[in-house]
């Protein structure tokens, strides 16, 4: 009797694996994206190796003036003497502890809230919600406690930048969601409401809201009642992309299936009971990347803060270009609130990833 061995697989090509595998897949698959490959790595070469020269290999670090920049190279001496006034604007030098002590208070508590497995979050959260607001603003203005008051027009930089994103974020979402459920509501007042809010909020630049929030505002109310340049630029951020929330948010629970409020009902489960166990976990989870975009555009957009005369990353920065003792040095200064804003924008991109495969967006298998 004879027995029939079967042969081993054999390995696969070695153009098919690998590097050189991934190459021929990705790049290199046909004549066009092997053409456009050899443009592009064309272009990559004519620009990179200039602007590491001049980003690095011939740029100045040391120094405390213009006289330090002696090269042709970037004068990254411009940015380090500068460097607390793009983060605090006019914040007084000797209260910076108290702005890097509210941020360090929220980073750690939502560090807290991020990471799976720790007690409590409930009642961090809640922390967070309700308590932290009042604790960062007192820090931030003053006259309690035997801090100094520093006023808003004092408040700048990076600092600003990020108290409008995230007062602006922290409304938008809660209101968006009230939005988009008015929308999607049977009952006419309360869809109608919604309807014209939000069809009149997307309808106007976020400019000429800044524009009204600045100069219009203050004649609709009593003239013995002040409300800060500041206040009214967060209400207008926020109540602009709140409209902005409830149409993702909306899109959403168009998204899921009729069957899910059917079950719901036949569950005995009341209208808000639905909406927060079943329905809005759901449509949140679908909307992810369009929740986060809306928060990326957010951080972006504070920077039209400057035509009502509030000092942000962007604006500071600008300004700095008219010192005559720094004259000449604006590519630095852009290139660096460029980076800045990558930063943040970038990160907020890769946890909406992380938080998509984490729970599985998109109904992956």
């Amino acid at each position: 009797m004879i027995v029939h061995t079967p042969h081993p697989d054999l390995p696969p090509p070695s153009t098919s694996v690998g590097l050189i595998g991934w190459l021929r897949r990705n790049l290199f698959s046909s004549p066009v994206n092997s053409l456009f490959t050899l443009i592009a790595i064309y272009l990559l070469y004519q620009l990179i190796p200039p602007f590491i020269n001049w980003a690095f290999i011939d740029a100045n670090w040391v120094g405390n003036s213009k006289e330090a920049c002696t090269s042709d190279g970037a004068c990254w001496v411009f940015i380090k003497v500068r460097f607390t006034q793009f983060m605090f604007g006019f914040y007084p030098p000797d209260e910076y502890w108290r702005v890097i002590l509210a941020f360090l208070l929220f980073g750690a508590q939502i560090v807290y809230l991020l990471i799976e497995g720790l007690p409590r979050k409930a009642w961090v959260a809640g922390f967070t919600i309700l308590v932290y607001p009042f604790v960062a603003f007192a820090l931030f203005y003053g006259g309690i406690s035997g801090l100094p008051v520093v006023e808003t027009y004092k408040w700048g930089g990076l600092m600003l930048t990020l108290i409008l994103s995230i007062v602006g974020m922290f409304f938008a979402l809660p209101c968006g969601i009230v939005l988009a459920l008015g929308r999607q509501s049977a009952m006419p007042v309360a869809k109608s409401l919604s309807v014209v809010f939000i069809e009149l909020w997307r309808g106007v630049p976020l400019i000429t809201v800044l524009f009204m929030s600045s100069v219009m505002l203050p004649l609709f109310i009593p003239e013995n009642i002040r409300i800060d340049k500041l206040v009214r630029a967060l209400i207008g951020i926020s109540m602009f992309q709140s409209a902005y929330m409830a149409e993702v948010v909306r899109g959403g629970l168009q998204a899921l299936p009729k069957g899910q409020l059917e079950a719901a009902d036949a569950l005995g489960l009341s209208y808000w009971q639905s909406m927060y166990l079943i329905v809005l976990p759901q449509a949140l989870k679908t909307v992810i990347p369009g929740i986060v975009n809306t928060f990326i555009e957010l951080f972006k957009d504070t920077s039209l803060v400057m035509i009502i005369g509030l000092f942000d990353l962007l604006s500071i920065i600008q300004s700095s270009f008219t010192d005559a003792k720094w004259l000449g040095f604006s590519v630095e200064g852009y290139v660096f609130a460029g980076l800045v804003y990558w930063l943040f924008c970038f990160s907020m991109s890769q946890y909406s990833q992380h938080l998509e495969r984490k729970l599985h967006t998109g109904h992956k298998r």
